[in-house]
């Protein structure tokens, strides 16, 4: 969740994964999936500095989550420096299947 400031001041948090589009002339508006529009006083550039912002850090806490099983990482956030380069297991492996046009 991200914090917001409505304009007469009241913070508020929303889910920026629900947002659509943000419109900011003159105003900033958010536009929800579901219709909903909200008018904050935090510029067009802040409100995407804060989404982004949040989106780092729900990885970095991804990555810090141990594992289920020790040794064996769970898959959602690859190491940036990998200490060794896995294999693939064919075990593991997903056909493929060609699309019906």
């Amino acid at each position: 969740m991200i914090v917001l400031t409505r304009l007469n001041d009241a913070q508020f948090a929303i889910n920026p994964d629900l947002i659509e589009r943000i419109h900011s002339n003159p105003d900033t508006t958010l536009v929800m999936v579901d219709g909903a529009k909200y008018i904050v006083t935090e510029s067009l550039q802040e409100v995407i500095d804060r989404i982004a912002a949040y989106r780092a850090q729900v990885i970095s806490m991804a990555r810090d989550i141990p594992p289920r099983v020790p040794g064996r990482p769970l898959g959602l956030v690859p190491d940036a420096f990998p200490a060794a380069p896995e294999k693939a297991s064919p075990s593991n492996a997903v056909p493929l299947r060609p699309r019906n046009d």
